[in-house]
């Protein structure tokens, strides 16, 4: 308790100034007749003129700046809007009340066009990705929208990651999804790109924010319905690549008065054809593993979100999604089996059905109450998450000779597995701006619970005979208490600072049913997070940042049981399996706004990953995982954005990376490593008042990296949108990795003197046609009032 205290002050001392420093609170609300102005412009001048500071109106209209005391004049502007401004002398706290601004005539069309939000922006700890204006997102889901953001990754074995930082965890609307790997992927693959209005990629989150994962959090927001008004958006996308794909949704807006609703539903019908590749090279001669299937892509999801104004400053909300997809595949895999001079010696094929079933639901009830008018706020949340995976795998192996000709079949076998997670959590956040610092304190105590089971049957000889040797159950248990403070200060017009501090307190527990092994483990963290930033003048800012993270293992990972993927091979996860620890560091410079330059180091203690080997003796290939190294990572990041003309917008991020790891468990392998060269480019062009070109191109070099050496990878999509019915509807066309080129390939590790090599490619290239219609009423009459959960709405997207 000593050890929190003491923290806990030296924040607040370093946080806290007096003399020169003092600062004088400037607020005020902003309206245009009877409607609330989010996101004009506030500028506050001294008697020279020189900008000092200035800030955004939130949703409700309200701001807030600090100064010294003097004579100021405060601007405020907003497009559409005649500037207004007026001349204050600080003393003290000042609130200018109520400000009415009046709309320009006759400039509507111009500000219309003039006010397209970029579809990138890079902010002080996060960048975000606008979905609404990315073409090439469009009919799209989850992951397609996460991986439009530049510097995210899906690797080979679901993990979401940020290039130059890590694993990755995700979140809906500031909700964190208890899910990792193929799990997350999945249920990420039922959330429709077209209900998701921005991605943010915050790479070194606040102390608010879990700590979860290396490389930062990304968090999913969904659309809201604009204000006093109702809408209705009706969409509907074909994929076309060797198999098609369908997929009709329906989202409803409304906004009135004290109710905030809004109601989706849709589905997809179609399925994928995927390929995989396995080369093996063992002492006797090389294995080649081909597999070829189709996977169906049926899902069915929905949502519904309602908040409701108790009063002018306390709301309350509840919030709903629910999916249920059916991705069953049928699988040919050939195994080619060739001698010391590689000749094929024998053909191995497998017919194998794979039926799954993944269900899932979360749901949320929250409150927020603003407690007064200086910024002080209180928020409830309350979450529950379910996750239902099953699937039967069935398969039947044949020997054939190299003319084809049947020799004999060698395994026939069912594997059946279903794992259920349950996730409650309950947090509490404060905002208690002071006098001299903006502190957030808050705690989160959440329990998961995971069963899995494992049921291997042996089919060969006729009725299915039940393998006790190679079938489990396993019960996962985590309890996660978690306690943050973070204070945020302005030290006059150039510097801010921002430090917090995160403890999380963890216990866990693993049971194997069938071995009567129970694995136990408690530990208390820190994590502590420091942003700093410099305005030298109105044209470079510098800015720094420190966090520690803590990457958990996924609930698969530390399942025991072998999950046999066909006759040669099976995956298996580890319950010893421990956590990894990661520091990262960054250091950036803005020129202009227009360009960022980034130079970011992390160190990570006791990594774990996924390793490949191979038994000599049975020619069986093992997925394991294990903790096995240390790593350090650094890079720079260079990245330009701009409009270059009025009708040309751009974004382009060049990244040069490096690792320098150890082993530090007992591997028969040797590190690698070495240079990785990124480069990404995102235009989009205005083709007119109504039509847009989308052209995105990226490129990842060959690279080494720990365990791994990995192939090049480059993407060109390109996408056109063309807007009629005064923009009620809307018609685009993808054209995705044209040059079906942005796919996994020659991804090699050599374990125990055997090298595997390992690409994949789930239909990469395809063509999508998109449309959608909108109708509704944006003049709903209402009271004039404050919204009380903007907010809400505001945290959420920090």
């Amino acid at each position: 308790m000593k050890r929190i205290i003491t923290i806990i002050i030296i924040i607040i001392s370093l946080l806290y100034t007096k003399g020169t420093f003092a600062q004088i609170q400037l607020k005020g609300t902003v309206l245009q007749k009877t409607s609330t102005v989010a996101w004009a412009n506030v500028i506050l001048t001294d008697a020279g003129g020189q900008m000092t500071t200035g800030a955004l109106t939130k949703e409700n209209g309200s701001f807030i700046l600090t100064a010294k005391p003097g004579h100021y004049t405060v601007k405020i502007s907003f497009l559409g809007l005649n500037d207004w401004s007026s001349s204050v002398q600080l003393d003290k706290d000042t609130d200018l009340g109520t400000i009415h601004m009046t709309e320009k005539t006759g400039q509507l069309a111009e500000v219309i066009v003039s006010a397209r939000k970029k579809m990138i922006e890079y902010k002080a700890d996060r960048l975000v990705l606008n979905v609404e204006n990315n073409i090439n997102a469009i009919g799209g889901n989850g992951i397609n929208a996460i991986k439009s953001a530049p510097g995210i990754i899906i690797g080979k074995d679901g993990n979401i990651s940020m290039l130059g930082r890590g694993a990755a965890r995700v979140m809906v609307d500031g909700r964190l999804i208890e899910l990792t790997g193929p799990d997350l992927v999945d249920y990420l693959n039922t959330i429709s790109a077209n209900d998701i209005k921005s991605v943010e990629v915050i790479s070194n989150p606040p102390a608010r924010y879990d700590a979860g994962s290396t490389g930062g959090l990304i968090n999913i927001i969904l659309k809201k319905g604009a204000a006093n008004a109702w809408k209705n958006t009706t969409s509907f996308s074909a994929d076309q690549q060797r198999y098609n794909a369908f997929n009709l949704r329906n989202n409803f807006f409304y906004n009135k008065n004290r109710i905030k609703l809004s109601a989706n539903l849709g589905g997809k019908l179609g399925a994928i054809h995927t390929r995989e590749d396995i080369n093996t090279y063992y002492p006797a001669g090389p294995w080649n593993l081909n597999v070829s299937g189709k996977q169906k892509e049926n899902n069915i999801s929905g949502g519904l979100a309602l908040d409701y104004d108790l009063s002018d400053r306390t709301t309350i909300g509840i919030q709903y999604m629910g999916s249920h997809s059916t991705p069953n595949t049928n699988n040919v895999i050939t195994i080619g089996i060739h001698n010391a001079a590689n000749q094929l010696d024998s053909l191995l094929i497998n017919d194998a059905t794979n039926i799954l079933g993944i269900t899932s639901h979360t749901a949320n009830a929250h409150l927020v109450s603003r407690l007064d008018t200086l910024g002080r706020q209180l928020s409830f949340d309350i979450d529950f998450f379910d996750f239902n995976s099953g699937f039967d795998n069935n398969f039947v192996a044949n020997s054939y000779n190299p003319a084809g000709k049947f020799l004999n079949a060698i395994q026939a076998a069912r594997n059946v597995s279903n794992q259920h997670i349950r996730n409650g959590s309950f947090k509490i956040d404060i905002e208690h701006p002071l006098k001299f610092a903006r502190l957030s304190y808050g705690a989160k105590v959440s329990i998961i619970d995971s069963r899995a089971s494992v049921n291997y049957y042996n089919t060969l000889s006729g009725p299915p005979e039940w393998d006790p040797n190679r079938s489990n159950d396993f019960n996962y248990r985590e309890n996660n208490q978690a306690i943050y403070i973070n204070g945020a200060r302005d030290f006059g017009s150039k510097f801010s600072l921002q430090l917090g501090l995160r403890a999380e307190h963890t216990s866990t527990k693993g049971h194997s049913l069938n071995t009567k092994e129970t694995n136990t483990n408690e530990y208390l963290k820190w994590f502590p997070t420091a942003f700093l930033s410099f305005k030298a003048n109105a044209k470079n800012t510098w800015m720094f940042n420190y966090g520690r993270r803590i990457n958990r293992p996924g609930f698969r990972n530390l399942n025991p049981a072998r999950a046999y993927i066909n006759s040669n091979s099976y995956s298996e996860g580890n319950p010893f399996l421990q956590p990894s620890f990661v520091d990262n560091f960054e250091l950036s410079h803005v020129y202009r706004s227009t360009w960022r330059t980034s130079l970011f180091f992390s160190n990570t203690t006791n990594g774990f990953g996924t390793v490949f080997t191979s038994d000599q003796a049975t020619n069986i290939q093992i997925i394991s995982r294990q903790n096995y190294f240390r790593e350090a990572y650094f890079g720079i990041s260079e990245t330009y954005s701009n409009n270059i003309t009025p009708w040309w917008q751009t974004q382009i991020n060049l990244s040069i990376m490096g690792s320098n790891t150890r082993f530090t468990n007992h591997i028969n392998a040797t590190p690698m490593n070495g240079v990785q060269f990124f480069g990404a480019a995102n235009n989009t062009f205005n083709l007119g008042k109504n039509t847009a070109l989308q052209v995105d191109y990226s490129y990842s070099s060959p690279f080494k990296r720990g365990l791994f050496s990995v192939g090049y990878m480059s993407g060109l999509d390109i996408g056109i949108k063309q807007s009629l019915l005064d923009k009620k509807l809307q018609l685009s066309l993808l054209i995705n990795d044209v040059f079906n080129t942005n796919t996994l390939k020659d991804y090699a590790s050599t374990v125990n003197g055997i090298r595997q090599v390992y690409a994949q490619n789930y239909s990469s290239r395809f063509v999508r046609l998109s449309l959608s219609y909108s109708f509704g009423n944006n003049k709903i009459n209402v009271k004039k009032r404050t919204q009380g959960n903007t907010e809400e709405f505001k945290r959420a997207a920090q």
